[in-house]
C-alpha cells in the first residue's frame, strides 16, 4: 500500500523501493524533531547529567524512528524487531562508557547549551 504510493510518487521500481521508506520516515523523523524543538534529551535531563542525557536521547530518538520507519515500510517490517534491540542494546554501554572513557576540553558534545557547559566544567576532564 504504502510501497505503491512511493513506487508511483518517485517512480522508482521495487528493487529500488526496498528500504526506500525506511530511508524517508527515519530521516523525516529526525527533522521533524530537530524543527519542532521536541527533546527526549530534556525528558531525560530530570534523571541524569545533560551530556548522558544527549547521548541515551539521541539513542532512544533514533530507535523509535527505526521502529516507526520499519513498521511502515513493508520490505523491513520482518526485522523490525531485531532492529529496535540491535539499536537499544549498545546504550547499556553508555554508564560504563562515562565512567572510563576521559573527555579533554575539546571533546565535541552536542546538547542543550547549559547542559554542556555544565559538563565541561564538572568531571571526566583533561585539558
Amino acid at each position: 500500500m504504502v510501497d505503491d504510493l512511493i513506487i508511483n510518487i518517485f517512480g522508482v521500481d521495487s528493487q529500488l523501493s526496498r528500504g526506500f521508506i525506511f530511508g524517508i520516515v527515519h530521516v523525516s523523523i529526525m527533522l521533524l524533531g530537530y524543527y519542532s524543538g521536541f527533546s527526549i534529551n530534556r525528558l531525560l535531563k530530570i534523571v541524569s547529567n545533560g551530556y548522558v542525557a544527549g547521548i541515551i536521547g539521541a539513542g532512544i530518538a533514533h530507535v523509535l524512528a527505526d521502529l516507526i520507519a520499519a513498521l511502515l515500510d513493508s520490505t523491513m517490517r520482518p526485522a523490525t524487531f531485531g532492529i529496535v534491540i540491535g539499536g537499544l542494546l549498545p546504550l547499556l554501554l553508555v554508564p560504563f562508557l562515562e565512567r572510563v572513557v576521559t573527555k579533554s576540553k575539546h571533546h565535541v558534545v552536542i546538547g542543550d547549551h547549559e547542559d554542556v557547559e555544565k559538563d565541561l566544567k564538572s568531571h571526566h576532564h583533561k585539558d
